[in-house]
């Protein structure tokens, strides 16, 4: 079952491949109608310098797009998530054009024309007449093998399928297929192209409907045979415990019926059971209700309605992972960001249990014989990481923090990954050390999920206990052997800094940035980070004084003034490189967090602290402080830790942080009292 060598033999994580080619200059959508503008724009908004082309057969639709780009241009300016003079840069330099003569300087092509093998073979016949002999070029098919597509190309070596989701130009995956006939170096610049410019990509075996399709296209069919027994309404709602919105009323937003038709009649050639519902082709629209509101269902319909959806979500799932078409680890990380699922499926089979899902298998097999079943132990489906990625580099293990959709925050569960690839190794002579990095450019890790907390504000000793569990890998690393750089690349806040600053060293990118954002909470850095930073690097006592008990962030160069931060670097492949040279230089020279009592000087607390413009809990910033000088007055480290704790549960019966708390939840500014 193990089938992550065949598809990641480089690198789990895309970033970590030195790709042969540079980002490309000129880029060509083939089809101008509904997914291709939003593809173009994804890239002109990631690499604003390119030149782009729209290419499509009828002048209509490329007045649409051209229109669709300005409108999506404004709508980032009117919510201030586009400055003025990237606006500019992203609508310049695009030609939407019927010429195909165009584009024969491009480095990728992209078609995104109609599901028809043989307007998709005309397509790339005509293409590949014009370009240069290295530019890549793919299908966004969602559906159809690429040696169906690309079997007659001279030079199918570069040729592969990129498969986007909707809406391409927020949604995080695509789908890069490894088929026979591309040459691997096409398909992992691929996969470090679409990551290198903000995507996720994941790697898939060439098959059908690939993976997520496969998934996304049966769940919706399957909801269509059971309009028999329950409405549409009914249906979506029972499915809305696993999915943000039921699979009827996706349909509705993707005019997806045609698609499930297609695709579904596609997928009969593993099996007549894999047939379309009828019903998908005599209806238009669906009357579905809004996700979330109230409908009328008996506790029987919903459960039958549940074992029958989950049934060929366990059913799809098991033949992906069984057949190699993709790994577990993709999988459940791709059902959450791409089909709007609240948890991976080998999540819900893990929390119901082995026998439960036996129960539904077996109804299932039942009532819709011949799907797929599992051929393997329940266990061995659980087994995988599903947060972090494990990659080695000369003789460094690289652990990458992949959840981009919550840019990298932590949560329990990650914290238990990380513990278990460090006591995993820490013995193990052929490893020489570990970096820990976050996935993407933009964040090592934003903070950490909330998670229990919010049930334990007013417990003083609930809270203390729960910030020591957290601690569990912090206090772990801070005994380790063996060296652990982090490899900060872009934010490093909150929960994330308190991982970064018990490493043994911390490099990062000159866009990364620094902040403990607790007090705006009105708590405090209760794992650590009101002691340990002081005794790393007494020298930055003012400036921690203003992290903690302020907000303030702080950058790279002003990290790397204090010593916090040993080297900057420009990119995230320099990153790598240089934590993994700051590994071996730490090997027999690690330096143990200083025991004994710091020198911190005095913490003034302004009469009205602010954070920026937010203005704070004068009481919270009171027991932050107090927290600090306690820790820095304690003569051992561990018993500074505990001081640190003991401040999170003191804080945590403030009124300070029920208003905090409430307000992050409730996405609105605290208003504190006192």
């Amino acid at each position: 079952m193990d089938n992550k060598k065949e598809l990641y033999p480089t690198a789990h994580n895309p970033l970590l491949i030195k790709p042969r080619r540079p980002l490309p200059n000129e880029i060509a959508i083939i089809g101008a109608g509904t997914i291709g503008p939003d593809i173009g724009y994804y890239l002109k908004s990631a690499l604003p310098g390119i030149k782009l082309f729209l290419v499509d057969v009828a002048e209509k639709p490329l007045q649409n797009a051209e229109k669709r780009l300005e409108g999506y241009v404004q709508k980032a300016i009117d919510r201030t998530k586009m400055k003025q003079d990237k606006a500019e840069a992203v609508l310049k330099n695009i030609s939407y054009t019927m010429d195909y003569d165009q584009i024969k300087a491009c480095d990728l092509v992209i078609e995104a024309a109609t599901e028809n093998i043989p307007l998709k073979q005309k397509i790339f016949a005509a293409v590949e007449k014009i370009v240069g002999k290295d530019t890549i070029i793919t299908s966004n098919t969602s559906s159809i093998p690429a040696d169906r597509i690309f079997s007659k190309m001279k030079h199918p070596e570069r040729t592969t399928i990129t498969h986007f989701f909707a809406p391409a130009w927020r949604s995080l995956p695509v789908e890069v297929i490894d088929w026979e006939g591309a040459g691997r170096e096409v398909v992992e610049y691929l996969f470090w192209f679409f990551a290198q410019t903000g995507k996720a990509p994941i790697i898939t075996d060439n098959v059908i409907c690939f993976m997520l399709d496969r998934v996304f296209d049966n769940w919706c069919n399957e909801a269509a045979y059971l309009l028999k027994d329950a409405s549409v309404s009914q249906i979506d709602k029972a499915t809305e415990e696993y999915v943000f919105a039921g699979p009827f009323f996706v349909l509705n937003m993707a005019n997806g019926n045609p698609i499930i038709i297609e695709t579904n009649t596609l997928q009969m050639e593993e099996g007549a059971h894999y047939k379309p519902a009828a019903i998908l082709a005599s209806v238009d629209r669906w009357l579905t209700h809004r996700p979330g509101s109230k409908v009328d269902l008996p506790d029987d319909l919903k459960g039958a309605i549940r074992d029958r959806v989950l049934g060929i979500l366990f059913s799809q799932s098991f033949d992906i992972i069984d057949r190699g078409i993709g790994t577990k680890e993709d999988l459940n990380f791709g059902c959450q960001i791409a089909l709007g699922f609240k948890k991976g499926p080998f999540d819900v089979m893990r929390e119901m249990g082995e026998g439960e899902v036996a129960r539904i298998m077996k109804k299932f097999q039942e009532e819709r014989p011949g799907f797929p079943q599992p051929k393997e132990p329940f266990s061995s489906y659980q087994d995988f990481k599903r947060f972090i990625l494990v990659d080695e580099m000369e003789g460094v293990k690289i652990i990458t923090l992949r959840r981009p959709q919550a840019m990298n925050a932590l949560s329990d569960e990650v914290n238990d990954e990380i513990l278990s690839v460090l006591q995993q190794h820490e013995r193990d002579p052929s490893v020489e050390g570990f970096v820990i990095t976050g996935y993407g450019n933009n964040a090592f890790s934003a903070g950490a999920d909330i998670g229990k907390f919010p049930s334990m504000l007013g417990d003083r000793d609930a809270s203390i206990q729960y910030t020591r569990d957290c601690a569990k890998v912090q206090v772990f690393m801070d005994r380790m052997q063996k060296p652990l750089v982090a490899a900060v690349n872009g934010l490093a806040l909150g929960g994330g800094l308190e991982v970064a600053i018990r490493c043994h060293c911390m490099v990062a990118t000159r866009n990364a940035r620094f902040q403990f954002p607790e007090i705006t909470l009105g708590i405090l850095p209760g794992i650590g980070g009101c002691v340990v930073p002081y005794r790393k690097w007494p020298q930055g006592a003012s400036l921690f004084h203003e992290m903690i008990c302020l907000g303030r962030p702080i950058s790279a160069k002003e990290a790397s003034d204090i010593g916090m931060v040993r080297k900057t670097v420009d990119d995230y492949s320099q990153l790598i490189q240089t934590a993994v040279r700051e590994v071996k230089n730490l090997k027999g020279r690690i330096d143990t967090i200083p025991e004994g009592t710091v020198d911190i000087g005095e913490i003034t607390i302004p009469a009205e602290p602010m954070a920026g413009k937010q203005p704070l809990s004068r009481e919270a910033v009171s027991i932050a402080a107090r927290t600090i000088k306690e820790g820095a007055a304690a003569k051992s480290l561990s018993d500074a830790l505990e001081i640190c704790y003991i401040g999170f549960g003191e804080i945590a019966c403030t009124e300070a942080a029920r208003e905090g708390i409430s307000a992050f939840l409730e996405k609105r500014r605290p208003q504190f009292q006192k």
